[in-house]
């Protein structure tokens, strides 16, 4: 995917943070939530997300974006909260007009998905986590002397942060991709400056150390995939494991790698784009690329085996409604009939969220 065809906006949270987000593709939405620390822009050509990037946009509408505290977003907002980061999700998906819609959640960015899902569980069609946890640091650990360790280094990484000298964030960027090469190492470290200030980055890891996702985890109800790696450096296993076994219905599929960021010369990137290609709707080619907003939602809901009673009610529209979009799909698509359609649509990728 071309960076320069991706298109920034802005938008208000109900409590007055100015967001910016970024949409980019054709196809059934997803929306990749926000995390640590993104830029909407510098994403597109960092070695470090290019791949993620361009693999989410394949055969689907993408809206990213950058959440309070950091990237184009303001930077001086005064909540830095988990309930602020929903409320980011909230006015993006609002401001981009998606009725229903992915969810890709990375590390903290899973939990702030499911929060959402669990809020909004009729405009969440699919949710899929990779390198995720329930608790965050500051809960999970066994011990005073592990939580005191974490807060040491993020003291440390807020002294150091400004400093010419990048060995405090090339320890950060290590962690995230421990067999990460020079470039992609040098790339995590500049976005880190480029992202956010001491400050905030302090602030953004202290809150999600303290993230606890156990209360609302369990009320998610749409089809949900975790993904994670097994040896990941910066969140455990574990962590991933026991946030999968809280959604009902969740699968849990473990990676062989040490990344919390995949690198895509590694075998676990094979692997996960297999899983993400069999999970998240798609479009496969030109055809199924002329297909409307509307008519690419209401094939996911015919894949899924609704009736048009059923869609019209779900998308609150009559039945005359759904039976013309339905014409024009069948045009489009080159069939005749509904079992046909649902067909070509489940080998798309529609459905998976029946």
């Amino acid at each position: 995917m071309d960076p320069a065809r991706q298109q920034i906006r802005f938008c208000t949270t109900s409590d007055g943070v100015r967001i910016a987000w970024a949409a980019a593709g054709k196809g059934p939405s997803v929306v990749r939530v926000s995390h640590w620390l993104t830029h909407i822009e510098f994403d597109w050509t960092s070695p470090v997300w290019r791949h993620f990037l361009a693999e989410l946009a394949r055969g689907r509408s993408l809206v990213r974006y950058d959440s309070r505290g950091c990237g184009l977003s303001d930077w001086d907002a005064a909540d830095l909260s988990f309930d602020g980061w929903v409320r980011d999700l909230e006015a993006v998906v609002d401001a981009a007009g998606l009725e229903r819609f992915a969810l890709f959640g990375v590390s903290r960015g899973g939990a702030i998905a499911a929060a959402y899902a669990a809020k909004h569980p009729q405009r969440v069609t699919h949710l899929l986590c990779y390198g995720a946890f329930a608790q965050g640091a500051f809960l999970c650990a066994r011990s005073q002397a592990q939580r005191d360790e974490h807060e040491s280094a993020i003291r440390l990484l807020e002294l150091g942060w400004e400093r010419e000298n990048p060995a405090t964030r090339q320890m950060f960027a290590t962690l995230m991709q421990p067999d990460g090469t020079p470039e992609q190492h040098r790339s995590f470290i500049e976005m880190m400056r480029l992202a956010t200030s001491a400050k905030n980055a302090g602030r953004l890891l202290r809150e999600t150390a303290a993230l606890d996702a156990r209360s609302f985890a369990s009320k998610v109800t749409c089809p949900t995939l975790v993904l994670h790696a097994r040896a990941d450096a910066r969140v455990p296993l574990e962590q991933a494991r026991l946030l999968a076994s809280l959604i009902p219905g969740a699968r849990f599929v473990p990676l062989d790698s040490a990344s919390h960021i995949l690198l895509e010369t590694e075998p676990a990137w094979a692997e996960f784009t297999a899983q993400l290609r069999n999970f998240l709707p798609h479009l496969e080619n030109a055809t199924y690329g002329e297909l409307s907003a509307r008519e690419t939602e209401i094939l996911e809901l015919i894949a899924q085996g609704l009736a048009n009673r059923d869609i019209a009610a779900r998308l609150g529209v009559t039945e005359k409604t759904v039976r013309n979009h339905i014409n024009s799909i069948f045009a489009k698509l080159q069939v005749r009939t509904r079992a046909q359609a649902i067909v070509r649509a489940r080998e798309a990728g529609f459905g998976s969220a029946g």
